[in-house]
């Protein structure tokens, strides 16, 4: 998939931003409808929210059918909104937040846990019902290595950490990461 434009990340930032103060303002939003290719394709996406260091809400979407500028938008109101980790953001604190877009690969399925690069790729741990996600940055803001980056995917799943080891499904991807 190609990198996006410095252009199109500042669009991407700013439906963003626009969608979470219309959605806190109570008013209507308008999306931008003559958008580049690169913007109109359907992309998994993540749209984190952080006040200084600290994170305030984070929501995505694995893959999607929806376009991408509409998935950032939806994914952005979410996480302000609806993120159950949070309480939801208040239209004051929003002048005080950074957005972060994380535009997700396609997915592909881990046959050997060691292909797994820390600070190039997220990972998706599941077994039965049970799923957890990481973006690939989060293991380079701890520090941690391969394997702590698996156990901590799979804590992230409810599972035990070691279920990486014990038949869970262990996928993937890369991220475009901007804010």
């Amino acid at each position: 998939m190609p990198q996006l434009s410095e252009q199109d990340r500042e669009t991407l930032l700013e439906i963003a931003r626009d969608s979470v103060h219309a959605h806190l303002a109570g008013e209507m939003l308008n999306l931008p409808s003559d958008l580049p290719e690169e913007l109109t394709e359907p992309r998994g996406v993540f749209v984190s929210i952080h006040h200084g260091r600290e994170l305030r809400g984070c929501v995505g979407r694995i893959e999607s059918r929806k376009p991408l500028y509409e998935s950032v938008s939806e994914c952005a109101v979410s996480a302000a909104s609806q993120d159950p980790r949070f309480s939801p953001l208040h239209i004051s604190e929003l002048p005080e937040v950074e957005f972060e877009i994380s535009v997700l690969s396609p997915i592909q399925e881990v046959t050997d846990p060691e292909t797994i690069q820390v600070g190039i790729h997220g990972l998706i741990v599941s077994k039965g019902h049970a799923r957890g996600l990481l973006l690939p940055q989060v293991a380079v803001e701890y520090r941690w290595n391969r394997e702590r980056f698996l156990e901590e995917t799979c804590r992230k799943a409810g599972l035990p950490a070691a279920a990486w080891k014990q038949g869970a499904t262990i996928h993937r991807f890369t991220a475009e990461v901007f804010s």
